[in-house]
């Protein structure tokens, strides 16, 4: 059986009344106490459960996982639900190829990632993760033929910033 102890501290009192204001108003006279029993604490929350996967496994593509794209001579919203995305796939282009990556907030366009072909037949290799809040999108836009995106997007985390599991 463990032993209860008394704690009749300013300092303590004082530390505890600034680190939880809520505490504070408690009423004058108040003792802390302690006790030499060990009491454990189970937390059986969703965030304490954890996961048997590495966090870095979780963002692994997957076949359900996906969802393919292609985007040739055209503008294609990739991802329009909020979350956390990883964008993943190559650009093929030709001289003069131009290919823009654009979050669009129902309002206003912004272009955060442009590729552009100085050199015919060039592969360039992407992957991004973007962010999506409520109305907003994630857009490709390829600018004629010589500028191909062919690639994939998977939701990562939902707008919480919870990771999504390996489909």
């Amino acid at each position: 059986m463990g032993q209860e102890f008394t704690i009749n501290s300013s300092a303590i009192e004082t530390k505890i009344n600034q680190l939880l204001p809520s505490q504070g108003g408690a009423g004058a006279g108040i003792d802390f106490s302690a006790s030499t029993m060990i009491v454990p604490i189970i937390d059986l929350t969703e965030s304490a459960e954890g996961s048997n996967v590495r966090q870095d496994l979780q963002t692994a593509l997957s076949f359900n996982g996906i969802t393919a794209q292609q985007v040739i001579n055209a503008t294609v919203t990739m991802v329009n639900t909020t979350g956390y995305y990883r964008i993943f796939g190559a650009c093929n282009m030709d001289v003069g190829g131009v290919l823009f990556f654009q979050l669009n907030d129902g309002t206003t366009t912004k272009n955060f990632n442009v590729v552009v072909c100085l050199e015919s037949g060039s592969i360039v290799n992407l992957d991004f993760v973007v962010f999506l809040g409520a109305g907003e999108s994630l857009i490709c836009v390829s600018e004629g033929t010589t500028a191909r995106f062919q690639g994939c997007s998977k939701q990562i985390a939902d707008v919480n910033g919870n990771l999504t599991s390996v489909s």
